[in-house]
């Protein structure tokens, strides 16, 4: 079995290559070719451990277990996590890796690839609200699918300002109240949010009930119960949102300039598995990583 840190990882995963796989892997899910069930968790006084296990076909089996602890300040990260993957065919345990970083950079490779989808084609300003480990990550996937002119970064007191008159306004924070409002959205913009709080949202409700399109990951995840699917879903119809999988294949989206669309992701297992997948086939082209036996096996 291979052992791969967070710097074999960071090394490993190509963020060019991400926003492919996570299409890959989305066009899978909504074609019925995965086995996803939906997250589960552990809770502790301070936090919760999650188990996300999947089987996608291009990537094989696998499972991530994620802690997410509110509590954590810097440089002690929010989530944790650690990706264990195995063969297919024979259940053999194939790699254990660093999930903190895929974690980071698959959710905001996914929410990319979301305004890569729905935002207007002439969308030329993004907003970032947030300055965490999710606000970074975005700052280097978003611009890998459009060409933004200006990228604002807003933290706390900053929101207002940066949402008015952008075009992509994309929300990673772990707020319980509203950091972005709907009084604030420009006509025909794109809004995505990746936070997850189960006290409250950072999304305004609003914003919700305006938007002419909504994209989910999984309406099977992201209409679960906590703390597998988003509350802020509560009340909508899943057959009235579209999976992201179904974008990729070709199903319409935005249907003109003036809507307003929204992208709300719960992060799903099959993002891990894509972007550890490509870890995994880089760190053995490239012999990075520790080889372990954790058992001898005899014929």
């Amino acid at each position: 079995m291979l052992v791969l840190t967070r710097a074999d990882v960071e090394a490993c995963l190509d963020l060019d290559k991400l926003v492919g796989a996570l299409a890959d892997a989305h066009a899978e899910l909504s074609r019925g070719e995965v086995s996803m069930p939906a997250r589960i968790a552990a809770f502790a006084p301070q936090g919760l451990l999650g188990a996300m296990p999947a089987y996608l076909p291009s990537a094989g089996i696998g499972a991530k277990l994620v802690s997410v602890y509110p509590g954590n300040r810097q440089p002690l990260p929010s989530h944790q996590a650690a990706i264990m993957l195995f063969d297919a065919d024979t259940g053999v345990a194939t790699a254990v890796m660093d999930g903190t970083y895929i974690t980071a950079m698959r959710t905001a490779g996914a929410a990319a690839l979301a305004a890569k989808l729905l935002a207007r084609e002439d969308a030329r300003v993004l907003a970032i609200l947030g300055t965490g480990v999710q606000s970074q990550a975005a700052q280097a996937m978003f611009p890998r699918v459009r060409n933004f002119e200006e990228v604002r970064v807003a933290g706390r007191g900053e929101f207002e300002q940066a949402v008015h008159g952008a075009d992509v306004v994309h929300a990673a924070t772990h707020a319980a109240e509203p950091v972005v409002l709907a009084d604030w959205l420009a006509e025909g913009v794109h809004v995505s949010s990746v936070g997850y709080n189960t006290d409250g949202s950072e999304l305004d409700a609003a914003i919700v009930g305006r938007a002419d399109v909504i994209c989910i990951e999984s309406r099977d995840s992201s209409f679960a119960p906590p703390p597998g699917g988003a509350t802020e879903l509560v009340g909508v119809d899943p057959a009235s949102a579209v999976e992201l999988g179904e974008l990729v294949a070709g199903r319409s989206g935005r249907g003109g300039p003036a809507e307003i669309t929204l992208y709300k992701s719960v992060g799903v297992a099959v993002q891990d598995l894509a972007a550890a997948a490509l870890v995994l086939q880089e760190a053995r082209t490239r012999k990075i990583g520790l080889e372990i036996e954790l058992e001898e096996i005899h014929p």
